[in-house]
């Protein structure tokens, strides 16, 4: 018998797709030639008009049904093999037919899933058919942008009748702080869906960066028709090359088999990493024996324009981003996320909290008009949590649990949010961190509501699902109201504790649960938060919300999205990321910003990067740094010595503004010409005299573009600038992009949450003088961009397609 490597096919190209009911599209026979051709990922939410009708918690966009259908051949080799159809994530109640035959549904639309298609395939020359239903008309499902369609990738895995079950191999490490050797085990479940009894020998190698073999481990077996067995081996690695977010070193695992004495085939190949971490109820956290603080944000999972349909480039931009900003964290609020972001963060050096659910068994409050704005409507997804939590939650921790940058589990998300819809007679009254405006009657304990006391059984049983999984990596949630929900057994089941905000409780819970982790799962930009955690060894980090703006949880017409983000939905940085990014990076950090005085010095003041204003007008100058000590120019002139940050955690000065040049420096000189000045600038600028293109690049040595297949994703950012180069913070008239050659405009996000144009327009206004356009390669050659605006000259910018 010919034995053959696994292989994946990719079928993300090609696709056919219809908004609206089809019955008969199931039908291998359907004529679907005047559907429209779209490529996966995709989301046709973000293709239709905002509009007040909508749900405001989903970003005023709407759902609907969809039909997708792809057709596509294996060859005559593959007769025999396992034939696997794989979905990274349909948004949502997918129902899916191959050739035909019914396949099955989910509904959850963030999870991976899966069908053997092995009976139902052709090979040679005829076609074979995959239809996708997907039914999403419950538009207030959510209190974010859900998107809607095949949001995520599909391939079709091809395997010997002998392979490892879908996700089965499973890598980790067992202890290595000092560097010197690591122990490994490495975790097969493997099974024999042949009709004859086999022999099998496996051998699983672990190799370096260089392709330097560094591990070797076999084992052989016999396996019935039909068994499932599990072998576990255990190795030591000398000197490894330990994973960190400053040195994210990466290992290639692969697994390899011998049938009945055949020819060695390939099963598995995938990137891991080697490292330790624990938990200290008293000193916090420690990665490979270092103590450190997690310094971490939130995210969702849409980018603006582009909906839920997102690639791995957009995402790479983002977290480059992030990564200079000094953040070392990401949480995956509040569900499973598209297996590229956790390969970036394996790459990049982030840690990650996975996160399942944001509810179970009950409904929370879906605000449609206007975030706390009742009544609240109550669509979601407790309607399948009975029904399919354990699959869905099985489906994350097995997808996931091979990648280094993951070291916790979180079950839920303010599941114990108060009266929402959970409560205890033990509150009379009860409210949360957003809802100081809820009615009367909805914060008052109701005995006809569910009872909070309820939580700790249904925890019980998520985190033990989560351990038959993986008994490596903690357990734990993100808790609303623990003044409550910790007095009823609700932590009994974590690993790690995480409160949402409430830093105030910090001490005082340290003190009740001595033996328990704790660390903010979720909290506020204020520098007191993050002093907080800064000056509490037990306190293991914090996860800002949040790290960029996202769709949905609007506040109410036209306003479609949230603004709690350090970057804008274009992925710029705001001036606050400077802020944030002085309490985090160990690089030093000046970064001016200014808004008009008017008498106040609150820490939220919507500062920006400008010095333009009219001659006499006061100005507050914030500075945010983490030096000791700054002196303030302008036009060359001392304006004062500043020393150590505010309680607004910045430098402030009141200035009474003339055009020309405001300089910050700091360092044993504050002069430009010696060479441990470090500063800051902002000058007046001119009108407006061009818009400069400029592609993004990765970081120095990822080489994305060249990586890249046909669907990757071109960043053009887009820039009004004066004369001397300058950009123009208050410019916002509007720009139109056109797109000629191997590539298509995918769409123009500008970061403006109140700019309710289609996202399908090729002409949208700038923000802040900035925009950014997304450029979707479809071959090789030359891209052209060309981009105009009334008034100016048209810039073009060529990209180079390599074959």
């Amino acid at each position: 018998m010919d034995y053959m490597d696994s292989v994946k096919i990719d079928l993300c190209e090609h696709w056919k797709f219809h908004l609206g009911e089809k019955e008969e599209a199931w039908y291998k026979g359907f004529d679907d030639s005047g559907w429209e051709e779209v490529t996966l990922p995709h989301d046709w939410s973000v293709g239709l008009p905002f509009s007040e009708s909508n749900s405001s918690g989903t970003g005023y966009l709407s759902g609907g049904i969809g039909w997708y259908r792809v057709r596509f051949s294996l060859p005559e080799e593959y007769r025999g093999k396992k034939i696997r159809l794989l979905f990274d994530g349909v948004y949502k109640n997918s129902q899916v037919w191959c050739n035909s035959y019914y396949l099955g549904k989910r509904p959850n639309g963030y999870v991976p899933f899966d069908y053997d298609i092995s009976e139902k395939v052709f090979f040679g020359e005829m076609d074979n058919e995959i239809s996708v239903k997907v039914t999403h008309t419950d538009i207030a499902d959510s209190r974010w942008f859900t998107g809607s369609g095949i949001t995520r990738k599909v391939t079709v895995l091809v395997e010997e009748p002998v392979h490892p079950s879908l996700h089965g191999i499973f890598f980790s490490t067992l202890y290595g702080d000092d560097g010197k050797t690591a122990q490994v085990e490495i975790s097969h479940e493997l099974l024999n869906e042949s009709d004859k009894k086999a022999e099998v020998s496996l051998v699983s190698r672990l190799c370096d960066g260089n392709g330097k073999q560094v591990l070797e481990v076999k084992a052989d077996a016999q396996f019935a028709p039909g068994e499932c067995k599990t072998i576990s081996l255990n190795g030591c690695v000398n000197r490894p090359k330990l994973w960190s977010p400053e040195n994210p070193e990466l290992y290639v695992l692969s697994t390899c088999f011998s049938v009945n004495g055949g020819k060695e085939y390939k099963v598995f190949s995938e990137k891991t990493g080697i490292r330790t971490f624990r938990f200290d109820a008293d000193k916090g956290f420690f990665l490979n024996g270092e103590n450190r603080k997690i310094k971490g944000v939130c995210v969702h999972h849409d980018g603006g324009c582009l909906g839920a349909a997102m690639t791995r480039e957009v995402w790479e931009r983002r977290l480059a981003a992030l990564k200079e900003m000094g953040c070392n964290a990401i949480r995956t609020s509040h569900n499973p996320h598209m297996p590229e972001l956790y390969e970036l963060c394996d790459e990049m050096g982030f840690l990650v909290m996975d996160e399942a659910f944001d509810e179970w068994e009950n409904p929370k409050n879906k605000w449609s008009t206007g975030h706390n704005v009742y009544p609240p409507r109550h669509q979601g997804y407790f309607e399948d949590f009975p029904e399919w939590h354990e699959k869905d939650l099985a489906a994350m921790v097995l997808r996931d649990r091979n990648h280094p940058s993951v070291i916790m589990w979180s079950i839920g998300n303010e599941i114990d949010y108060p009266n929402d819809p959970y409560c205890h007679p033990l509150f009379g009254e009860m409210t949360g961190n957003n809802d100081a405006n809820k009615p009367a009657s909805e914060r008052m304990y109701n005995p006809d509501k569910p009872n909070m006391e309820r939580l700790a059984p249904v925890a019980k049983e998520l985190s033990s699902i989560v351990k038959r999984y993986d008994s490596t990596r903690p357990v734990t949630l993100a808790a609303a109201f623990p003044e409550l929900s910790s007095r009823l057994h609700y932590f009994d089941a974590l690993d790690v504790v995480g409160y949402n905000y409430k830093e105030h409780l910090y001490e005082e819970d340290h003190k009740r649960f001595p033996e328990l982790p704790f660390l903010g799962s979720e909290n506020s930009h204020s520098y007191k938060a993050w002093k907080a955690v800064r000056d509490n060894d037990y306190i293991s980090g914090q996860f800002l919300w949040t790290g960029i703006d996202y769709l949905g949880e609007a506040h109410g017409w036209p306003i479609h999205g949230s603004s709690a983000g350090l970057l804008t939905l274009a992925g710029f940085p705001k001036a606050r990321f400077y802020q944030r990014q002085s309490y985090w990076a160990d690089k030093p950090v000046l970064h001016l910003a200014t808004v008009k005085y008017e008498g106040s010095h609150d820490e939220w003041l919507p500062v920006t990067e400008t010095w333009n204003y009219e001659v006499g007008e006061t100005v507050l100058v914030r500075l945010f740094t983490n030096q000791p000590e700054a002196e303030l120019f302008l036009n060359g002139r001392s304006l004062g010595k500043k020393k150590g940050l505010s309680e607004e955690g910045c430098m402030d000065w009141i200035v009474d503004f003339e055009p020309g040049e405001l300089r910050a420096a700091a360092g044993e000189s504050t002069s430009p010409q010696d060479k441990g000045c470090i500063s800051s600038s902002l000058q007046t600028t001119g009108a407006v005299d061009v818009l400069q293109l400029c592609e993004w690049k990765a970081p120095a040595g990822r080489n994305s573009v060249e990586k890249a297949g046909t669907l990757f994703t071109h960043q053009v950012e887009i820039l009004a600038e004066d004369s001397c180069g300058r950009r123009i913070m208050d410019a916002a008239f509007p720009v139109t992009v056109q797109v000629s050659g191997p590539g298509v405009l995918k769409g123009l996000e500008n970061g403006n949450l109140g700019d309710n144009t289609p996202y399908t327009s090729c002409s949208r206004s700038m923000l802040e003088g900035r925009l950014i356009a997304y450029i979707q390669r479809t071959g090789s050659g030359t891209v052209t961009v060309k981009v105009s605006s009334e008034g100016l000259p048209e810039t073009q910018l060529s990209l180079e397609i390599p074959d």
